[in-house]
């Protein structure tokens, strides 16, 4: 089996996550997202494009339900040892074989919680799912219990963060030694991923950011590419991964001249990304983050080129998004606790003067001050 984690790891998951489910009075709960499989049992695979669902017993019992084409994978990369196939057809309802399933687990009846949260769930199978479950038993919402559970990272998660996050410095250094005026953002691209390759690591969860000249000031990937000029920006927001865990990055490095714009947006980024890690301890929450973040940008009179978020969780996490449930956002009362991989970042869009900066990089919370996890200063890059 290809398993990155020890048997007991599993079993000691499996039971923080039933002791839960018997504090939510939950008899069974119907796994969809890929990343809370994956935490459980190990399961690794991109087949959550289709339907599957892991069914988990209080009693600790657990039954996976997939295609054939996942029936090996679920083998050769898991702990499960039940796996039930639904066959692909014409007008196919697996949520149908998945009842079946609950019925010959004597789950009639039961209270039994859903991920409903997951991109690993459709609108439609969600739909065709009620419509099975309705009167079968009492339908919970338990969208963010594994979420919350893999929260906090084990010895061995924090081994495979820090990984991740020596592999994003490696795809930096990669950047920085092709940006140049003229410089090509698609040999930058490939090169900061043939790094993350090269050392071991995998695909991300989501596309890598790149940005140059007026896409500097976006913060999401988009197709097409141009060269850069001998005054210029790129924005990158990129994420080493290793055993699908994660670890993000983000800079804009500014080619040439840099105006007295970046400068001042720069100063107001490092400023706030130092204020932040005062708060990014136990005893603060999520939502303090925020307004750190929020109180200082304002104060600046940059209010409307901030975003309404400032980072998130990382961890295990399948396409299409790396980022966790769990966001530093205004009234987040998720508190901080040690052990914790977070990404902090600061994001400046200025269209008024097509001006961009960033800055962010993951940290480890601890019992006090977070640990950076990146080798990279927050100095200013400038080329």
């Amino acid at each position: 089996m290809a398993l990155h984690f020890e048997k007991a790891e599993f079993a000691s998951r499996l039971a923080r996550l039933t002791e839960k489910m018997k504090e939510e009075k939950l008899d069974a709960l119907l796994l969809f997202a890929q990343e809370s499989m994956y935490w459980l049992t190990g399961y690794d695979t991109f087949g959550y494009c289709f339907f599957q669902t892991l069914v988990v017993k209080s009693d600790g019992t657990m039954a996976l339900i997939t295609r054939s084409a996942d029936l090996r994978q679920a083998r050769h990369t898991s702990i499960l040892e039940d796996i039930h196939i639904w066959v692909d057809r014409v007008n196919a309802d697996p949520t149908l074989d998945l009842k079946n399933l609950l019925v010959e687990m004597d789950l009639l009846g039961a209270r039994i919680g859903i991920e409903y949260d997951t991109h690993g769930m459709t609108g439609r199978v969600a739909r065709l799912l009620d419509a099975q479950l309705t009167t079968f038993g009492q339908i919970v919402d338990a969208s963010y219990l594994v979420s919350r559970l893999r929260l906090i990272k084990s010895p061995t998660e924090v081994a495979y963060v820090e990984r991740a996050a020596v592999l994003a410095d490696d795809a930096l250094d990669a950047a920085i030694r092709l940006t140049k005026p003229g410089a090509d953002e698609a040999d930058i691209l490939a090169a900061m991923q043939g790094a993350i390759f090269s050392g071991g690591g995998d695909y991300p969860a989501n596309e890598f950011i790149i940005g140059s000249g007026a896409d500097a000031l976006l913060c999401r990937y988009k197709a097409g590419r141009r060269k850069l000029d001998a005054n210029d920006q790129l924005t990158l927001e990129w994420a080493g991964a290793y055993a699908h865990y994660h670890a993000a990055m983000m800079r804009t490095i500014v080619i040439g001249e840099p105006t007295h714009r970046h400068r001042e947006l720069y100063n107001a980024c490092r400023e706030t990304i130092e204020a932040i890690e005062t708060v990014l301890k136990p005893g603060q929450t999520f939502g303090d983050v925020f307004d750190m973040h929020a109180r200082i940008i304002d104060e600046r009179g940059l209010a409307r080129h901030r975003l309404n978020a400032c980072g998130y969780s990382l961890g295990a996490r399948f396409s299409p998004s790396w980022m966790e449930h769990q966001m530093f956002h205004v009234g987040n009362p998720q508190p901080i606790e040690s052990n914790m991989s977070l990404f902090v970042h600061m994001i400046i869009a200025d269209s008024d003067t097509g001006t961009a900066m960033t800055l962010g990089q993951t940290y480890l919370t601890t019992a006090d001050a977070p640990r950076a996890l990146s080798r990279h200063p927050l100095d200013f890059i400038g080329l």
